[in-house]
């Protein structure tokens, strides 16, 4: 007679014997509070601004009236939270659509907030949005990059620096070919550069993941900082000038009301990350390159009995998400039309990091994260211009404070590569 065992998995294991999860509905509940909050304070009516949704034809301001729209989400948001909050002390697990709606409802109440009661003041959706995905295109390459890096088994830490060197090697050889596409190929050079190093020490010498990252990010901000205190100002007509990729409108799709101008109104950066989400997220769960890298980031040492070099593969992801990073770098200077300047990365590094922790090591999940602190940077700075009675600099805050939430593990039970930052042999 044959036994069969059944492995113990949450949807086979008996309700009774799990724990009961609180992380959902106490953010489903902070959420709708907030919207609760939102309702009570608003008053007036809230105007927003489709100018610039399409050249076919004029769409009228929005006047939303604020109280009762914002009372209707905040029912909505309570409704869900409750079913949230059932659903755990039954010890199921509800679908992640349900936190995802009360979230919603809380950002369209924040956005109907903040202008509301003041008829001067509009919300310009359409350059809210297409700032979002501007703001968004380095962190999209640099949580790319942390992505192929670790799915291989290389912790990369060091993106701040890739983007750092990145946005200085673009805007140089744009200056030196006094061509800004050739910025791009500049960038990713940078990046790489640097990767190099990454993977000499991790690879090669076996150093501790984490602190060779925390070193070279260091590294890049002194080399940069003094080649732009001594060469760059010294030269800056040649070295150091401003250079735009400016933005490429695709015919007819740029026209299609809201969407046409947010996705198809952009500079290559943004097409080239467009393509890089759509072709990683293929190549990394549908071809035998992306099996080999998983391979190598699961278990190496099974990888290494079937044939494959490990080491190989980690040095050619290494390479390769350096020059994503680079390329990522190059929207600070060529992609924006600004000189270089120290420091222009600004952190984005590490939030492009909490980005891939978001989606999990997983392209698209990543991009979705990513495009979130986007919107949320460009969202800091459309308040400041509107004149919001919330201090923008609280809305520059959240970038930081969903990094930290992120890699403190509230965003929920994530599993990084089992063998990541461990060395082989």
């Amino acid at each position: 007679m044959s036994t069969q065992i059944l492995k113990k998995t949450p949807e086979n294991t008996p309700a009774v014997q799990r724990k009961m999860t609180l992380r959902d509905p106490i953010a489903a509940t902070v959420m709708a509070a907030l919207t609760v909050i939102l309702a009570l304070l608003s008053k007036g009516k809230s105007v927003f601004s489709w100018s610039g949704a399409t050249s076919w034809f004029t769409i009228p301001n929005t006047h939303i009236p604020s109280k009762p729209t914002i009372a209707i989400l905040a029912v909505i948001a309570i409704a869900l939270t409750v079913y949230i909050w059932r659903v755990a002390q039954q010890r199921r697990e509800a679908s992640g659509w349900f936190l995802v709606g009360v979230a919603t409802c809380f950002v369209i109440a924040f956005l109907i907030y903040t202008v509301a009661g003041r008829e001067s003041a509009h919300l310009p959706v359409i350059s809210l949005l297409i700032g979002g995905i501007a703001f968004a295109t380095p962190l999209v390459f640099g949580a790319l990059s942390g992505v192929v890096c670790e799915r291989s088994g290389v912790i990369n830490i060091a993106i701040e620096g890739q983007l750092l060197l990145g946005a200085f090697m673009g805007a140089v050889v744009a200056s030196l070919f006094k061509n800004p596409y050739l910025g791009l190929i500049g960038a990713p050079l940078g990046g790489m550069a640097l990767a190099v190093l990454l993977a000499l020490f991790t690879v090669n010498l076996r150093t501790d993941h984490i602190i060779v990252g925390v070193v070279l990010n260091m590294l890049a901000v002194g080399i940069t900082s003094f080649m732009y205190s001594t060469v760059l100002k010294q030269n800056a007509e040649s070295l150091n000038a401003n250079y735009s990729l400016g933005a490429i409108r695709i015919p007819v799709l740029a026209d299609i009301p809201v969407i046409g101008p947010v996705l198809f109104n952009q500079s290559i950066l943004v097409y080239l990350m467009y393509f890089a989400v759509l072709f990683l997220q293929f190549m990394v769960f549908n071809s035998r390159w992306g099996l080999r890298m998983r391979a190598c980031g699961e278990h190496p040492r099974a990888a290494d009995t079937v044939g494959i070099k490990v080491n190989a593969t980690r040095w050619r992801n290494v390479l390769l998400g350096g020059a994503l990073a680079g390329l990522g770098g190059a929207f600070f200077t060529v992609g924006q039309g600004l000189a270089f300047s120290k420091d222009m990365a600004a952190g984005n590094g590490f939030i492009a990091l909490a980005a891939m922790i978001l989606g999990r090591w997983n392209p698209k999940g990543a991009a979705a994260a990513a495009l979130l602190f986007g919107f949320a940077t460009n969202l800091g700075a459309i308040m400041q211009a509107v004149g919001s009675p919330i201090p923008s600099e609280f809305l520059l805050m959240i970038p930081y404070i969903i990094t930290i939430l992120a890699v403190a593990g509230f965003v929920g039970a994530v599993r990084a590569p089992a063998a990541e930052g461990k060395p082989y042999p």
